[in-house]
C-alpha cells in the first residue's frame, strides 16, 4: 500500500488482477476512488470523501426526440427500415403505422406514466402482453392486428440481438372472423328495384358486386381500365399493389351499357367528378336508407356477396383468392367453408330422406 503526499488519506493497492487502484480511508470507512490521482473524475471524488458527501453527478437531459436504445421505440424505427416493411404497400404500412404508434403511447399500467414505447423490448413477458390484448378484448380485430404490428418490433430485437426468443411465441389471438356480411336476395332485389341502372348508386353497387372492388379500387376505376373487346377489366389494387384481369360478365356489362364513357372515371358524382373513397362508405350508407334497407348492407358487403356467390357456384378457393386479390388463404376459405357446409348437409340430408322414403314405400 502507498500514500500519496498531496492527498492525504489516500493510498494505492493492487487488487487480485494486479490492477493498481485507489481508495479513501479514514475513521473506519472505506471509499473507493476512480482513476488515478491528477484525474478530473479522481479529484471529484476525493474532494467529495474528504467533505463527506457523495459526488455529484452530471444530470441526464434526453434530447428531443431521443429514444433508448433497445426500447420498444427503437425497434419500431428499425422496423421502417427493413427490407419486409419496404416491400408493403402504402395503405399496409399506414395501417400498421397507426397501430404501432397507438401502441408506443398507450400506458403500461392503468393511472400509470411509462408508456410501453419507453420499455426495453428484453424486459416484455408473455403475461405483459395479454394484460395488454385483454384492454382490446371489445375490439378483438383490432387486438389481433395490434399483436402483428408488436411483433413486428419483436423479430426486430431479435434480429438485433436484444433478445433470445419470442415471447409471444404460440401466442394465438385471433377472434372468431365475420367481417360484413353479404346482401340476402331480398336485399339485392330491394336495391336495385329503387336505384335504377345508369344511376351512381347502382353503378357503386354493380361494380362492388360484380367485380368484387374495395372501396379503394372502386373509387378510381377509368375506362381505360376496361376493355370491351376482349370483355375484361384490368384493376390494380391499393392494398397489395396486385394486377387482377377480371372477365366481364353479362351482369357487369348491363351495369356499364348506359353509363357516360366519355368522362375519365366509371363510377362519377352529379358534378362529373370521381368519388373519394370515404364518401363512398357515406352514400352507401344514405342510398341503402333510401331504398328502406336494414343496417349492415355495406359496400363491403357486395365484395363478400360475391365471394360468397362464387363459392355457391362451385368456385375453388384458389379461384376465389384470385378473382378477389386475397394474399391470405384463410379469407378465401370464409366463403369456400360455408358454401361446402351447406352443400354436404344438402347432400347428408337428401340421402337420409332417399333412404326413409324407399322404406316406407316398402
Amino acid at each position: 500500500m502507498a500514500t500519496h503526499p498531496d492527498y492525504p488519506f489516500a493510498s494505492s493497492f493492487e487488487d487480485r488482477h494486479g490492477t493498481t487502484r485507489w481508495r479513501f480511508r479514514r475513521s473506519g470507512k472505506t471509499i473507493s476512488l476512480p482513476g488515478t490521482p491528477g484525474d478530473p473524475q479522481f479529484e471529484q471524488h476525493y474532494k467529495a470523501a474528504v467533505e463527506g458527501r457523495k459526488p455529484a453527478t452530471a444530470k441526464v437531459v434526453g434530447m428531443p426526440g431521443a429514444v433508448a436504445q433497445g426500447s420498444f421505440r427503437d425497434a419500431w424505427r428499425k422496423v421502417q427500415r427493413t427490407p419486409e416493411w419496404l416491400k408493403h404497400d402504402q395503405a399496409t404500412k399506414d395501417k400498421n403505422t397507426r397501430l404501432a404508434e397507438e401502441f408506443l403511447e398507450l400506458l403500461l399500467v392503468e393511472n400509470g406514466t411509462a408508456k410501453w414505447g419507453d420499455m426495453m423490448v428484453r424486459d416484455l413477458k408473455r403475461r405483459h402482453v395479454k394484460e395488454l390484448l385483454a384492454r382490446f378484448h371489445e375490439t378483438p380485430h383490432k387486438a389481433k392486428h395490434l399483436l402483428v404490428a408488436v411483433r413486428k418490433m419483436i423479430y426486430v430485437a431479435l434480429d438485433e440481438e436484444w433478445i433470445d426468443s419470442d415471447p409471444t411465441y404460440k401466442l394465438s389471438y385471433r377472434p372468431e372472423y365475420k367481417g360484413w356480411r353479404a346482401w340476402t336476395e331480398q336485399e339485392r332485389a330491394a336495391f336495385e328495384a329503387r336505384w335504377s341502372l345508369g344511376s351512381a348508386a347502382r353503378t357503386a353497387y354493380g361494380l362492388a358486386l360484380w367485380l368484387g372492388n374495395r372501396r379503394s379500387d372502386l373509387a378510381k376505376i377509368k375506362w381505360s381500365d376496361i376493355d370491351f373487346q376482349t370483355r375484361t377489366a384490368t384493376i390494380t389494387t391499393k392494398k397489395g399493389d396486385k394486377t387482377l384481369v377480371l372477365p366481364l360478365t353479362p351482369m357487369m356489362l348491363e351495369v356499364l351499357e348506359p353509363l357516360d364513357k366519355s368522362k375519365e372515371f366509371v363510377l362519377i358524382n352529379a358534378y362529373g367528378n370521381p368519388f373519394s373513397e370515404k364518401s363512398l362508405t357515406g352514400m352507401m350508407a344514405h342510398w341503402t336508407k333510401l331504398a328502406e334497407m336494414p343496417s349492415g348492407c355495406t359496400l363491403h358487403g357486395l365484395r363478400k356477396t360475391l365471394g360468397k356467390l362464387l363459392a355457391e357456384s362451385g368456385s375453388t378457393t384458389r379461384q376465389l383468392m384470385e378473382t378477389l386479390g386475397h394474399d391470405d388463404i384463410q379469407h378465401a376459405e370464409l366463403y369456400s367453408r360455408e358454401a361446402e357446409q351447406r352443400r354436404l348437409a344438402r347432400d347428408a340430408m337428401g340421402k337420409l330422406t332417399r333412404k326413409f322414403t324407399v322404406k316406407s314405400a316398402k
